[in-house]
């Protein structure tokens, strides 16, 4: 048989100062609703009137009595997941950051190599971590200019140039001619 949970005098009594403090209107559902539930009513109708599901409900008042308020009333969801931090990062990259302002090439693989070894684990299945901590430190990935390997010589594309059709060079003398 599932276990029914009773809110004491003292429990109403916290959520309603609770509610007076609060300022997040998520929260200030969670603890209607777990005010609700202290008056008797039922799961269906704190459910429609919150705009939860009846089971989230349940939830709810198995959560606040095992776990407290704390656990109905702040923020569970972090942020920064982070190995190191954004001064931890700077001071690895500082040595790689001289190196390129020096003139030599900077590898990717050698700076993970030093990432991996800092944080101690690998970052086989991070999907680019590395290239993020670049990015968020300013450095961009440098390339030369691409050249087809088939480009035809400098001298046969003057050359080119020289052979127009007739049709091309009447339209280069009138467009000379008309702005003349």
């Amino acid at each position: 048989m599932a276990k029914k949970y009773e809110i004491s005098a003292d429990q109403v009594e916290e959520l309603e100062r609770a509610r007076k403090k609060n300022k997040d209107k998520n929260v200030d559902k969670r603890l209607k609703a777990l005010l609700m539930r202290a008056e008797g009513r039922r799961n269906e109708e704190i459910g429609a009137i919150c705009e939860f599901h009846p089971t989230h409900v349940s939830l709810l008042v198995s959560t606040y009595s095992n776990r407290g308020l704390s656990a109905i009333v702040e923020n569970h969801y972090g942020g920064n997941h982070r190995n190191m931090s954004y001064a931890e990062e700077e001071a690895l990259l500082e040595p790689f950051k001289q190196a390129a302002q020096s003139g030599q090439i900077v590898e990717v693989g050698a700076i993970k190599e030093a990432y991996e070894k800092a944080i101690g684990k690998s970052l086989e299945n991070t999907h680019g971590q590395i290239y993020y901590v670049l990015q968020r430190h300013g450095w961009r990935k440098v390339m030369p200019r691409s050249k087809h390997p088939n480009k035809a010589s400098e001298e046969d594309i003057e050359s080119s140039k020289k052979l127009t059709k007739p049709s091309e060079m009447r339209w280069q003398i009138l467009q000379v001619e008309m702005f003349d």
